[in-house]
């Protein structure tokens, strides 16, 4: 890696500043990183809703499924971001290969079921080589920070979760007094079609706006820890100084 590429300053920081780093670096690549997420993630969210009429809980299921699979897309244009590149669907297009194909069994099962995939999903479609060659180099960064890629998963649980609560219950906020829909076949079935399809359209919503936050989080996560192991503040010091 060119560390004295990267747009982002390296500098010692704690786990929850690294993470926090990644949020501000989203906000700044947004004009990004969302156009690339969307063209991808959108026809997923679709074909996801569609499959309502095969059973009522498959849209949401399939949308938590497809998360880490969408979140290489998002992985993609932040490291270019990282280094002041922009991305536009186009790129993602051109290297589709290896941003949606590869590692594509590994991705729908043991990155789905990470609780902290932010942070391991760098070091497997980023650093090249198999899965099963990157093992030790997952342990070796997971090391101190594994703690806090665990609770960036958590807390962005909590906010999907919040964010989720508050779109559907638009539901009772603005439908005609005593005609609103009944919480419990809302939630467990009975409502009608149109009702009860809110809660997978919220929840992609949710996930559009939010995925790319949580990877950029990760991200960030493993900046700093390979900043930590290779001392990388120290040589962005060494090139700015020397001009090299």
């Amino acid at each position: 890696m060119q560390v004295d590429a990267l747009a982002v300053r390296l500098r010692p920081r704690t786990k929850m500043e690294a993470a926090d780093l990644g949020v501000r670096v989203c906000q700044a690549a947004a004009r990004s990183v969302y156009p690339a997420y969307l063209a991808v993630a959108l026809p997923v969210m679709v074909l996801a809703i569609a499959s309502y009429d095969l059973a009522p809980w498959l849209p949401s299921v399939a949308i938590w499924c497809a998360k880490p699979w969408l979140d290489r897309t998002i992985l993609f244009a932040l490291s270019r971001a990282v280094f002041n590149q922009p991305t536009r669907p186009a790129d993602v297009w051109r290297a589709g290969r290896q941003v949606w194909w590869r590692q594509l069994l590994f991705t729908w099962t043991v990155q789905r079921l990470s609780f902290w995939r932010s942070l391991t999903q760098p070091i497997y479609q980023l650093e090249g080589g198999s899965t099963w060659s990157a093992r030790r180099r997952v342990r070796q960064l997971r090391r101190g920070a594994v703690g806090a890629a665990f609770l960036t998963t958590e807390a962005f649980c909590f906010a999907e979760l919040a964010l989720l609560t508050g779109l559907v219950s638009l539901l009772f906020w603005f439908a005609p007094a005593g005609r609103g829909p009944d919480a419990y076949e809302l939630f467990f079935g009975g409502a009608p079609a149109l009702a009860a399809l809110a809660i997978p359209i919220a929840y992609a919503l949710v996930v559009l706006f939010l995925e790319p936050f949580y990877v950029a989080a990760g991200f960030a996560l493993y900046l700093n820890r390979r900043a930590e192991l290779e001392a990388w503040d120290i040589e962005q010091e060494f090139r700015h100084a020397f001009g090299k």
